[in-house]
C-alpha cells in the first residue's frame, strides 16, 4: 500500500455521487474554452447525477488489465522538474509517458499528441491557465473521431496504412503535487459498460478544429473504481479507444467525484494527463 498523507480521503468502498448525462434529442455541443477561463457553454448536456458504490481498487489492481477492465496501475517515477513548464514536458515527460505506454501495450509505435493540466482550485486554474477536474463521467474519443485524430497527426499514407491495422488510444494520468486529496479519478470497469447503450456522443468545439467524445448514460450495472491517495510516483493507465471489436476493452468512462471523507482543508488536487495514440505492425 502506498504511503498516506493527513488530509487524504481514507482507504475503501465509498457510495459517492458521480454526473451521468441523458440523451435529450439534441445533439448535445461543448463550446471549448482556452485552458484558465473556465467551462465554455454547453448546448443539449444534461447532467443526471447518481449515487453509486465507487470501489477501492488497490487490492486489485495487480489483476486488472487494460483489454479488460481499461485501466492499470504502474509504479513510475519521472525526471521532470516542473510540470508547469510545457518545454520540459514535451522534452521529458512525453518521452516517458511514450515509453509506458509502449511497455504496458506491447504497440509498435507510440506518440503523445497534447497533455492537460488539472487543479481543484478557481483561482490557481486562472493564475495558471490550466483546467479543473472533469466532473461529469466520459470518454475522449468515439469511433467516428479516433481516425480523424490519426489522420490529424500523420502523414496521409502513414495514417491510411496504420488505420488498416490495430490501432488505439491510451491517457496516462498522475498526480503533479503530492497524494491526491480532493475531486480523485474515478474509472469505470469497461467490461460493465454496453457500448451499444450506454454513450451519448458529444462534439467539442474548439478554435480550429470539432472532436467527439462520449458523456455516460447511466446503468446499474456499472461497476466504479478509485485509487486512493495516488502520488507523484504512480501512473494510471486508461484506454479511451481500440479498434479491435472483438471483446477487448475499447473505451473507458472516467471523471473525478467528491470523496465523502475529504477534508475541508485538503490541499487541492493538481494533475497531469496526456494523450497517446499507439499503433501494432
Amino acid at each position: 500500500m502506498r504511503r498516506r498523507d493527513k488530509g487524504a480521503p481514507c482507504d475503501g468502498t465509498v457510495r459517492a455521487r458521480l454526473n451521468y448525462s441523458v440523451d435529450t434529442g439534441e445533439p448535445p455541443v461543448d463550446m471549448v474554452r482556452p485552458p484558465g477561463e473556465g467551462q465554455g457553454e454547453r448546448v443539449g448536456v444534461v447532467f443526471d447525477p447518481h449515487d453509486v458504490t465507487v470501489h477501492d481498487a488497490r487490492p486489485l489492481a495487480q489483476d486488472f488489465d487494460l483489454d479488460r477492465e481499461g485501466v492499470v496501475l504502474l509504479d513510475h517515477k519521472t525526471t521532470v522538474k516542473s510540470f508547469y513548464d510545457d518545454a520540459e514536458v514535451v522534452s521529458v515527460y512525453y518521452p516517458e509517458a511514450e515509453a509506458i505506454v509502449q511497455a504496458a501495450t506491447g504497440a509498435d509505435k507510440v506518440i503523445v499528441f497534447d497533455h492537460t493540466i488539472r487543479i481543484d482550485d478557481e483561482a490557481r486554474q486562472a493564475a495558471l491557465k490550466v483546467r479543473a477536474p472533469v466532473q461529469v463521467m466520459h470518454n475522449d474519443f468515439a469511433d467516428i473521431s479516433a481516425p480523424r485524430r490519426v489522420r490529424d497527426l500523420l502523414p496521409p499514407d502513414e495514417a491510411e496504412a496504420r488505420l488498416n491495422k490495430r490501432y488505439g488510444s491510451i491517457n496516462v494520468w498522475r498526480s503533479i503535487a503530492g497524494p491526491v486529496r480532493t475531486r480523485p479519478l474515478v474509472v469505470c470497469d469497461a467490461g460493465s459498460i454496453d457500448d451499444d447503450r450506454d454513450w451519448i456522443p458529444v462534439e467539442r468545439h474548439y478554435p480550429d478544429r470539432v472532436g467527439v467524445t462520449m458523456n455516460l448514460r447511466y446503468n446499474p450495472g456499472h461497476r466504479w473504481y478509485y485509487f486512493p491517495g495516488l502520488d507523484e510516483d504512480e501512473a494510471v493507465l486508461l484506454k479511451n479507444y481500440d479498434s479491435r471489436t472483438d471483446g477487448t476493452a475499447r473505451f473507458t468512462a472516467h471523471g473525478s467525484f467528491h470523496h465523502p471523507d475529504t477534508r475541508p482543508d485538503a490541499t487541492p488536487r493538481e494533475s497531469i494527463e496526456v494523450r497517446t495514440l499507439m499503433f501494432w505492425d
